[in-house]
């Protein structure tokens, strides 16, 4: 590894975590939420230069039949020199370690690296297979959260 890099195993703290993100551009989410996130995490790793963080690579899941590969996030004076590959490197070794057949392993790709994530076997979903998500706003309206607790309703069956 070059002199004053290296890649540890550790989740970041909520403070780089959060310095990462701001970084690359990504928005700010609630302290309290990330500590959790963070923590929940399956594997984590750090990529330090000269003890600072200027990267870091998370896998979350329920650690067998799920795994999702998440911010792998690299300062960006710290890109295209090979450091997003080490950590994707140490997210797959792990994946591994974890996965059986017909684990599903996935992950988001920020706008225009999904070539990046190719090398690794990942592919784009087929049109007739869409991915979903949402993010959570945090203020809901109660109309939405009527809706949801009537879809949590059981079914009634005659």
């Amino acid at each position: 590894m070059t002199a004053g890099f290296e890649i540890v195993e550790r989740a970041p703290t909520v403070e780089e975590y959060q310095m990462l993100r701001r970084e690359v551009g990504w928005p700010e989410v609630e302290t309290a939420v990330v500590g959790r996130g963070l923590a929940a995490s399956l594997y984590s790793v750090c990529l330090l230069h000269d003890g600072e963080v200027v990267g870091c690579g998370r896998v979350v899941g329920d650690g067998g039949i799920y795994l999702y590969i998440q911010d792998i996030i690299v300062l960006p004076a710290y890109q295209r020199q090979g450091w997003g590959r080490r950590i994707m490197e140490a997210m797959m070794a792990y994946v591994a370690s974890k996965a059986g057949r017909n684990t599903f392993v996935g992950l988001n790709a920020a706008e225009g690296v999904a070539p990046f994530y190719y090398r690794y076997g990942f592919a784009e979903r087929p049109p007739g297979r869409p991915g979903m998500f949402r993010i959570w706003s945090g203020q809901e309206s109660a109309e939405q959260t009527e809706c949801l607790k009537a879809v949590e309703k059981p079914v009634e069956t005659g």
